[in-house]
């Protein structure tokens, strides 16, 4: 393609070399140029592509874009923008001729449930007919074709590139998660969204690297919310007014108020098999809902997805069919135990916030004993395991403390710090560090009408310890046990 073709939605400025030469790639890393790339410099958390411009022009790079002109004159066209993240947005989507123009864009913006929320709008979609691609925290998926991913957002090059498979590959629908570090970093930008979803918002990634603070985490997600053509707003959750105040053709659901999509009736039901709620859909639409999965919190997912599917015309039987059969993987993921019947959970909460929410809402189900297995991530702020160990003694019956990710850390300085939360409540626990044996020991010994919960791993397939990440999976560890016993 020719430079100029790239840079026709990009305000710049040309600053010297040719003006119009051909591109042959597009690199915002500058080991990738080759003869004939445009060389994006981004400024990174721990360096800046600016430092790279000699050796981008060296490597053959045709032209250079920048925000700050270099101190020497690298041979080659250099391009000067206010914002290059920006800018490698819109030249992502040109080099890869539009691709999510002629796609339904879903964007999913929240603290919680995004996850979840993308699986389901995907199974309803699905279920519907629509071939469905998506792309979030677990990775991206053309069907049943899952291509790993380093982002819950992921770069804008990368994104685009994405939407450009799908396409090819028949997808109609795009359902993606939109975090606020993708908002905040321009990883979105120019993408007009058909539909944009807000679910909640609660204190979280603050802190550095992240954002300053909540309001500047409040005003990145509201973003999305700029370039979406129709919104669909949980009003249960507070501050949602400001996040969604410049929403266009919005909706409502909510469980509290009145709304367009309402939750009412909401009912646990566990039986073998099955942990989760049914419920009663009114507003728009009237329709009695079971959800495989448990919590008020997925009646609000639920909700969500059913909102964004109605309107795009999907009937409600097919919604309710599409609900009754999602899981998403290391999200409330159900596990049966044949042998007895006890009830495992593995879910990713990994903070106090999160396993607050999971705990009490399993309380609810009245088990014989609330069991809980979790670890500190290594690296991370002492607090967080302090306050989940205070967390765990207040809901379970029972804690099991054993390895997460500790990472260059120390697990007996992590166990400290969960066991002086442990004792706020005088929880009873057992250290337990391999984390297989841990989940054995809770096979063996948990009977009928127990749940237990696995934390903290979710879909995370590894340990990461001492820089080396370890195959780990909860799931396979459990499937294969049961298969011995």
């Amino acid at each position: 393609m020719r430079l100029k073709d790239l840079l026709s939605k990009v305000t710049y400025r040309q600053i010297s070399g040719e003006e119009n030469p051909e591109i042959t790639s597009v690199a915002y890393d500058s080991r990738k140029v080759e003869k004939g790339s445009l060389f994006v410099c981004l400024k990174g958390f721990e360096t800046d592509g600016h430092r790279y411009i000699q050796n981008a022009a060296q490597a053959g790079a045709a032209a250079i874009i920048v925000e700050d002109l270099p101190a020497e004159d690298p041979g080659t066209a250099v391009i000067q923008v206010d914002d290059s993240r920006k800018a490698l947005a819109y030249i992502s989507a040109a080099w890869f001729n539009y691709p999510a123009e002629h796609m339904t864009m879903i964007g999913l913006t929240g603290t919680k449930g995004k996850t979840t929320t993308a699986h389901m709008v995907k199974g309803i979609l699905e279920e519907a007919g629509y071939k469905v691609g998506m792309i979030g925290t677990i990775g991206a998926f053309v069907g049943a074709e899952k291509i790993a991913t380093k982002n819950t957002t992921p770069e804008s090059y990368e994104l685009h590139s994405l939407f450009a498979h799908m396409l090819e590959c028949g997808c109609q629908c795009v359902v993606m998660e939109v975090s606020s570090q993708g908002l905040k970093l321009s990883r979105t930008a120019g993408i007009e969204f058909d539909y944009g979803a807000f679910l909640n918002i609660s204190p979280d990634h603050i802190g550095p690297g992240e954002h300053e603070s909540f309001e500047e985490y409040m005003h990145c997600k509201s973003l999305l919310f700029r370039q979406a053509k129709t919104a669909v707003i949980n009003i249960d959750s507070p501050h949602w007014k400001e996040v969604t105040a410049e929403a266009s053709n919005p909706y409502t659901v909510s469980l509290e108020h009145e709304a367009d999509f309402m939750g009412r009736n909401i009912n646990n039901i566990w039986e073998p098999g099955l942990l989760g709620v049914t419920f009663d859909v009114s507003g728009k639409f009237e329709e009695h809902m079971v959800l495989n999965m448990p919590g008020s919190y997925n009646v609000e997912n639920a909700l969500i997805a059913s909102g964004i599917t109605f309107l795009m015309g999907v009937d409600p039987e097919v919604i309710g069919s599409a609900l009754r059969k999602v899981k998403v993987k290391g999200r409330t993921q159900l596990l049966q135990d044949a042998s007895h019947f006890t009830t495992f959970i593995i879910d990713y909460a990994h903070n106090a916030l999160s396993m607050e929410s999971l705990l009490k809402m399993l309380k609810a189900y009245h088990p014989k004993r609330l069991i809980c297995l979790f670890g500190g991530g290594g690296n991370r702020p002492k607090q967080r395991r302090y306050d989940m160990g205070e967390i765990a003694a207040k809901y379970a019956d029972l804690t099991i403390i054993t390895l997460d990710n500790p990472r260059f850390e120390d697990p007996d300085d992590i166990n400290a710090d969960i066991i002086r939360g442990l004792n706020v409540h005088h929880g009873k626990y057992e250290i337990i560090m391999d984390r297989e044996k841990a989940i054995h020991y809770l096979l063996d010994n948990c009977g009928k009408d127990d749940i237990v919960a696995l934390i903290g791993k979710g879909h995370e397939e590894y340990q990461d310890i001492k820089g080396v990440k370890y195959f780990f999976s909860e799931e396979k560890v459990v499937s294969d046990y049961l298969k011995t016993k």
